[in-house]
């Protein structure tokens, strides 16, 4: 099954489909909320799924699509190989990810692998995914909730006695929590902990 907003799109895949006689299409849709109706009345094997549609996106339509019929696989096929896209349509359930510049022979195989369970990666999805594990983390990602409750009122200026009367805790105590969050950020001082907080949105 297609899925697609493009009314080209789904007719050159349509002529695509005739030139492979283990191929056949059950039918098209022109958005996620029609592919997830019809999907329960066709039961595709494959769906090939845009993701950027008005509406009901790819990656919803096809959380959608497989929650309706589990046994129905997803391949994304898209002009847009930007990490957060890759991201959303993999942790949706889309077992493949292709970019429609891909050729009919590719496109036949990866619908066949994702039959039998095989995903197929576009070479810029992969480089996308390798990206994203390889980023260095936020600063500040590993801070606990009560830190996180010191670091906002350092920022408001707060000194230590301070802080410690306004979270009913001792002043040793927020010592330690201060020299944890510096440490954690990686700064030597308080007053580059709260520049770095500011910058990074780390507190509200």
């Amino acid at each position: 099954m297609i899925v697609d907003d493009h009314a080209v799109v789904r007719s050159g895949l349509r002529a695509f489909m005739l030139a492979f006689d283990d191929l056949e299409m059950v039918g098209e849709a022109t958005g996620g909320e029609e592919a997830t109706r019809m999907c329960a009345d066709v039961k595709p094997d494959v769906v090939l799924m845009d993701l950027v549609m008005p509406g009901m996106d790819g990656a919803a339509a096809t959380r959608a699509v497989r929650e309706t019929c589990p046994n129905t696989q997803v391949i994304a096929l898209t002009s847009f190989p930007e990490e957060e896209l890759v991201q959303a349509a993999l942790q949706a359930g889309a077992i493949s990810y292709l970019l429609k510049t891909v050729s009919a022979e590719e496109l036949a195989q990866a619908i066949r692998a994702a039959v039998t369970g095989r995903s197929t990666l576009a070479p810029e999805a992969t480089e996308a995914l390798v990206r994203s594990t390889t980023k260095s983390p936020k600063p500040g990602h590993d801070l606990t909730e009560r830190e996180r409750e010191v670091l906002a009122l350092m920022v408001k200026g707060m000194s230590n006695p301070e802080i410690a009367k306004q979270l009913f805790v001792t002043a040793s105590t927020v010592k330690f929590h201060v020299s944890s969050i510096l440490g954690k950020l990686g700064v030597g001082s308080r007053t580059e902990a709260v520049a770095l907080a500011l910058k990074n949105n780390l507190v509200t």
